[in-house]
C-alpha cells in the first residue's frame, strides 16, 4: 500500500535509494527519501505495522538514529496544475520576519523574477525539458512581495529602517578589529581590553589554532588570557555593555570562513553513486585473474551443483574458453584497470604466456626496488646535519598561513621536522595534487633550515616553476629576516651574475631555479636542504649530478601526479612517503555549470572575469579549432587578449606564452588541456569547457582544481550537448561534478587513470606498460611479493627488526590461503539482495574479510540494509572463520562434498611442516576419532578425510577441536 501511495505521487522505484524523490523495497523495508529531509528513512514493517523508522546515511546505506514519526513531502514543483501560493501567504499570520534590509531584499526578488523570464531562460528551460515553459505566476515580484510581507510583524536589523519603527533596541557592539596577522597588534588590542575590564573568547573550529595562538603569546611573553570555544561565527564583535569580545581565530589570521550547508548532505548521493558504479562489476567490463589473465566478466549466475545451486562468476577468455569462478575466490579477480580507452588483448587459457609476463615484470620490478633500497641504506650510514628542534619564528610562520591545514599536511609537516631534526639525511617524498599546499610544507622547511643559518636549493623543472615558486616563497616569507632569489634562463646574465656571487658569500638564503643552478658556477657557502619538485621530469643527467650533491644534505621532493595509496604500502622502507590526499577546507567552492554550447555564456563569463581583472581558461580538446574560437571572442569583445597554447607548439613557444599569462599580458588562455600541470595561476577563476561530455572524471576534476585557488568566487562552465542526447554515464559524470563544488577525497577512488600515471611516475616510465598488460591491481600485488622477497632475501640484514616483529605472529604459517569449494547452498539470494552489481560488491566485500569482528560487523551491516539473514547466508558467512583457521593448520583446499569434508595438504613430500605442531593436531584428532577420519595419501597429494559434516557449522566446529588438540 505504502508503495502504491509513494507511486501515485511520482516516486521513483530504484534498487537503492541516493537522491531525493526515490524509494525501494527490499522484503519488510521501505525506503524512502522525502524531498524535505536531509536524511532517506529506513521504514521496517511487521505485517501491516510499522515495527520502527530510522534514518540512514546515503554512502554508507547504514541507519543513524530512529525516530517516531515522518512525514513524506513529495516534489512541489511537478506537474502541479493548481494556482500556486506564494510562500507568505502560506505561513501562519503570527510569525514574525526578520531581515537586514527590507528595500534591498525587495530589489533582489523583483530581478530574480525578471531574469527567469529572459528570452535564454526560457530557451534552456525548454531546451532541458524539451517542452514549452510558462514561468508567469510561478515567481512574485517585488511590488507582490512588498504588498504581502507589510502585514507582518518585522525585526529589521541595521540603522535603516523602513517606516517609523515601534520600538528600537541599540546594541553597544563593534566589529573586530582588522589585525592582518600582525602579532603586534593583536597583543595590544588584547592587552587593552583585558586592562578594561573584558573578557575574551576566541572560537574556532580547530582547537590547533587555538593551542596555536596560545604558544605564539607564550613565545613573545605577553601574557593574555583568553578563552577557547570550539565553534566559531562567521565574524567576530565586541559586545561594550556585557564586556565581553567575541573573537574569531579565521579574522586572526586573515583565513577565508567557509558555510557549511545541510543541503549539501542530500546532495552527496550523486557522487557517491558514481563512485560506487566506477567499482561495480558490469558484464562486459574486463577484469584481471590472477591464476588465469585478463578476461571478460559475463555475470553473476547459479550453476546447478549436486542437489543445490550455487552462485559463480562466469569469465570468457580468448576463443570463448570459460572459467567458472566461485565467490570464495573473489579476492583473485579486479576490475581491469588500464590506460583509459585502451582495450586490452584477452589472454588465452593455458598457454602458459600470462605466467611469463608476471615472471618477467617481477624481475624487472625487482632492479628497481633494488637501486632504490641500496640507495636508501647508503644514505643511512651517512652523517648528516641535525636542525634545532624549535623556534617562535616558525610557530608564528606556520599560524600565518592563510588556509586551515589538512590533518595530511600537518601529518606531513611534523614528519618533515622530525627527519630534518634527526642526524641522518632526510630524503622524503610528498605526493599531493596541485593547490593542496605542497609548497606550503617546502616553505616551512626552507624557513627551519634557515633559521639554523643554513642555505636551500630548490630545484624545479621549467622557467615557470621557478618563477611561481619564487612568488609563492618571498611572498610567505616577506615578514621574516630571509632573503629568497631565483636562477633561470629568463634572468638577465648581469642579474644571474650578481645572484651567484651573493649566493656564494652567504647573502641569499634560499635560491630557487631551474638546472641552470646545478651548473659549475653555482656554489653555495652552506647547503643545508635541497627541495626537488616535480623530480619526475629531470632527465638522467640532472639526476646523477643531483645524487652527488644528496648524499648527506636533506633532501624533499614534492610531486603533483598523485601516487596511488596502494603503491605507498608496498614501496615502505625503500622511499620515505607522504601523501597529501585532502584539499584545503575554507576555499571557496567552486561554482560548477552545465551548459549547451552558446556564445553569450561564453562572453559573460569572460566579461565578467575581466571586469573583476581576472583571467580565463578555455579548455577545447581540438587544436584545429582554437584559431576559430579565438575570432569568435574577438568578435563579440575585440579588447580581450587572447593566446594558445597547445601540446605541438615548440616548448620554448609554450613556456612564452604560459609566462606572460602569469604574467597577466592575457586575458584569456586558450589551450587543448591544461599546459602544464604543475602551474597554479591564482588569478584565473574561471575555466570553461568545452565538449565536457568527452573527458573522464578525472580528467574533469584536474581540470577544474586549477581555477578557485585564491579567496575569489570561482566558476567552472562545463559545455555539453542537450543532457537527453548524452549515454547515461557522460550525463550522470556531468550531473556528479556539477552538484559537487568541492569533491574531496571521495571522488579520488575513482581516478584509476591517474593512479597508473603516478605508478607510471614513481618507477620509471617504462613500467607503465607493464601496468597496462596486467592491471593495475595485479601489478600491485606481483610488486608487493617483489619487495617482499628483496627484503627477506638480499637485504634481510637492513630490514631485521622490522620483520622480526611482522613474522613473530606467524612463523607457523605454511600456507598463505585455503580455497573452499562445496556443494552446500551458500548465497545472497536474489529475493534478498537485489541488483547482481550489489551482490558482486558484497561478495567481494566478504571474501576480503578475514577476522571474525569483522564477519560480525558485516553481519550487522546486512541486517539493518535487508532484513533478518536467510540460512543459505548464515552458512556464507562461516566461511570466513573456516578458510582462517584451515590456512593457520596448513590446509591449502577444502572440499565440503556429499556431507563429508575433504582437507587438501599442499606442502611437498620431505617439508618441514609433516614435522611440524600443527600436523601433529591432525594425527592426534585422528587417533582420537578413528572411525570418523581418514589420512590419505594419492599420487603424493595428501589429504584428510572427515564424514558426517553436513554443513559449514560443523566443519568449522570439527577445525575448532583439531585446533586446541594437545601434542
Amino acid at each position: 500500500f505504502v508503495a502504491e501511495v509513494l507511486r501515485s505521487y511520482q516516486f521513483q522505484r530504484v534498487d537503492y535509494v541516493y537522491e531525493p524523490g526515490q524509494y525501494a523495497v527490499r522484503g519488510s523495508l521501505i525506503d524512502v527519501f522525502s524531498f524535505s529531509s536531509e536524511y532517506p528513512y529506513r521504514i521496517d514493517f511487521f505485517g501491516d505495522e510499522v515495527e520502527s523508522i530510522r534514518t540512514f546515511e546515503i554512502e554508507s546505506q547504514l541507519s543513524q538514529q530512529r525516530i517516531s514519526q515522518v512525514v513524506i513531502v513529495p516534489d512541489l514543483g511537478l506537474n502541479s496544475t493548481s494556482d500556486n501560493t506564494s510562500f507568505l501567504s502560506f505561513i501562519a499570520p503570527d510569525t514574525i520576519l526578520a531581515m537586514r534590509d527590507f528595500l534591498w531584499l525587495r530589489e533582489r526578488i523583483q530581478s530574480a523574477h525578471d531574469e527567469s523570464l529572459t528570452a535564454e531562460a526560457v530557451i534552456a528551460q525548454e531546451t532541458e525539458g524539451s517542452e514549452k515553459v510558462n514561468l508567469e505566476g510561478m515567481l512574485i515580484d517585488g511590488s507582490e512581495f512588498s504588498m504581502e510581507a507589510l502585514a507582518f510583524r518585522r525585526i529589521e536589523f541595521g540603522s535603516h529602517p523602513t517606516g517609523t519603527p515601534d520600538a528600537t533596541i541599540a546594541f553597544e557592539t563593534s566589529p573586530q578589529p582588522l589585525f592582518h596577522k600582525n602579532f603586534e597588534l593583536v597583543s595590544q588590542s588584547f592587552s587593552d581590553y583585558l586592562e578594561k575590564g573584558y573578557h575574551i573568547y576566541i572560537g574556532s573550529n580547530s582547537s590547533k589554532q587555538t593551542d596555536r595562538l596560545h604558544d605564539i603569546f607564550e613565545d613573545r611573553g605577553d601574557h593574555i588570557h583568553f578563552i577557547p570555544v570550539d565553534k566559531t561565527l562567521h565574524s567576530g564583535f565586541v559586545d561594550h555593555s556585557l564586556k565581553m569580545c567575541i573573537f574569531t581565530d579565521h579574522q586572526i589570521f586573515d583565513r577565508f570562513h567557509k558555510y557549511n550547508l545541510r543541503s549539501e548532505k542530500a546532495r552527496s548521493g550523486k557522487v557517491a553513486l558514481t563512485v560506487k558504479e566506477l567499482q561495480e562489476f558490469r558484464p562486459g567490463d574486463y577484469v584481471v585473474h590472477t591464476d588465469h589473465g585478463v578476461g571478460r566478466f559475463d555475470g553473476l549466475i547459479r550453476i546447478p551443483n549436486g542437489n543445490t545451486t550455487q552462485e559463480v562468476i562466469k569469465l570468457v577468455y580468448q576463443n570463448n574458453d570459460v572459467v567458472f569462478v566461485s565467490i570464495h575466490s573473489l579476492h583473485k579477480i579486479s576490475k581491469f584497470k588500464g590506460k583509459e580507452g585502451e582495450e586490452p588483448r584477452l589472454n588465452k587459457l593455458g598457454s602458459g604466456a600470462w605466467e611469463r609476463l608476471k615472471d618477467k615484470t617481477k624481475t624487472k620490478i625487482k632492479d628497481i626496488a633494488r637501486d632504490l633500497i641500496k640507495l636508501y641504506s647508503q644514505r643511512r650510514k651517512e652523517k648528516g646535519f641535525s636542525f634545532t628542534r624549535y623556534s617562535y619564528l616558525q610557530t608564528e610562520l606556520e599560524a600565518s598561513f592563510i588556509y586551515e591545514d589538512t590533518p595530511d599536511q600537518g601529518k606531513a609537516t611534523t614528519e618533515v621536522k622530525s627527519d630534518m631534526e634527526r642526524d641522518v639525511p632526510m630524503d622524503r617524498l610528498i605526493c599531493g595534487d596541485v593547490g593542496f599546499g605542497k609548497t606550503e610544507i617546502a616553505v616551512r622547511a626552507a624557513f627551519k633550515a634557515v633559521a639554523d643559518d643554513k642555505q636551500v636549493a630548490v630545484l624545479v623543472p621549467t622557467t615557470i616553476l621557478a618563477y611561481q615558486h619564487y612568488q609563492t616563497f618571498s611572498e610567505r616569507l616577506k615578514d621574516f629576516p630571509c632573503k629568497v632569489e631565483y636562477l633561470s634562463r629568463a634572468r638577465s646574465h648581469k642579474k644571474a651574475q650578481e645572484v651567484i656571487k651573493e649566493l656564494k658569500d652567504g647573502q641569499v638564503n634560499i635560491l630557487i631555479g631551474t638546472q641552470r643552478m646545478l651548473g659549475k658556477d653555482v656554489h653555495f657557502k652552506d647547503l643545508g636542504l635541497l627541495v626537488i619538485d616535480e623530480e619526475q621530469k629531470f632527465g638522467v643527467a640532472v639526476k646523477e649530478k643531483l645524487r652527488q650533491v644528496k648524499v648527506n644534505v636533506d633532501t624533499l621532493a614534492m610531486t603533483a601526479t598523485p601516487i596511488p595509496r596502494t603503491l605507498q604500502f608496498s614501496l615502505m622502507g625503500a622511499r620515505d612517503l607522504s601523501v597529501i590526499s585532502t584539499p584545503p577546507p575554507n576555499r571557496y567552492p567552486i561554482q560548477t555549470e552545465v551548459h549547451t554550447f552558446s556564445q553569450d555564456i561564453i562572453v559573460d563569463a569572460i566579461n565578467f572575469e575581466m571586469s573583476r581583472n581576472g583571467q580565463v581558461f578555455f579548455v577545447n580538446n581540438r587544436i584545429s579549432n582554437l584559431p576559430e574560437l579565438r575570432d569568435m571572442i574577438l568578435k563579440r569583445i575585440p579588447d580581450c587578449r587572447i593566446a594558445i597554447g597547445h601540446g605541438q607548439m615548440p616548448p620554448a613557444e609554450l613556456e612564452n606564452v604560459v609566462m606572460d599569462f602569469i604574467n597577466y599580458d592575457y586575458d584569456v588562455l586558450l589551450s587543448t588541456t591544461i599546459v602544464e600541470n604543475g602551474v597554479d595561476i591564482s588569478n584565473v577563476n574561471t575555466i570553461i569547457i568545452n565538449s565536457a561530455q568527452n573527458f573522464g572524471l578525472s580528467d574533469l576534476h584536474q581540470m577544474r582544481g586549477r581555477v578557485g585557488r585564491n579567496n575569489k568566487k570561482a566558476f567552472c562552465y562545463l559545455l555539453a550537448p542537450p543532457l537527453h542526447l548524452l549515454t547515461p554515464e557522460a550525463r550522470r559524470r556531468l550531473q556528479a561534478i556539477e552538484n559537487f563544488s568541492d569533491l574531496g577525497s571521495g571522488i579520488h577512488i575513482a581516478m584509476q587513470d591517474l593512479d597508473i600515471r603516478g605508478a607510471g611516475n614513481l618507477l620509471g616510465s617504462d613500467q607503465s606498460g607493464f601496468i597496462a598488460d596486467l592491471g593495475y591491481e595485479t601489478y600491485q600485488k606481483i610488486l608487493n611479493e617483489a619487495v617482499h622477497e628483496l627484503r627477506t632475501d638480499e637485504f634481510s640484514d637492513l630490514y631485521d627488526e622490522s620483520l622480526e616483529n611482522e613474522d613473530s605472529g606467524n612463523r607457523e604459517q605454511y600456507v598463505d590461503e585455503c580455497q573452499v569449494e562445496s556443494d552446500l547452498e551458500m548465497m545472497l539470494p536474489e529475493s534478498y539482495v537485489t541488483g547482481s552489481s550489489e551482490r558482486m560488491l558484497l561478495y567481494r566485500e566478504l571474501d576480503s574479510i578475514t577476522e571474525d569482528r569483522d564477519v560480525a560487523a558485516f553481519k550487522a551491516r546486512l541486517i539493518d540494509r535487508f532484513g533478518p539473514i536467510p540460512s543459505e547466508t548464515e552458512e556464507l558467512l562461516r566461511i570466513v572463520p573456516l578458510r582462517r583457521m584451515a590456512a593457520r593448520l596448513g590446509i591449502g583446499k577444502v572440499f565440503l562434498k556429499a556431507g563429508q569434508m575433504f582437507m587438501f595438504f599442499l606442502s611437498k613430500e620431505g617439508s618441514s611442516y609433516y614435522q611440524s605442531k600443527s600436523f601433529g593436531k591432525f594425527i592426534n584428532y585422528m587417533m582420537k576419532h578413528t572411525r570418523r577420519s581418514n589420512l590419505r595419501d594419492k599420487a603424493g597429494v595428501k589429504s584428510m578425510v572427515i564424514k558426517n559434516v553436513p554443513n559449514v557449522e560443523e566443519a568449522v566446529n570439527v577445525l575448532k577441536e583439531i585446533s586446541i588438540m594437545e601434542d
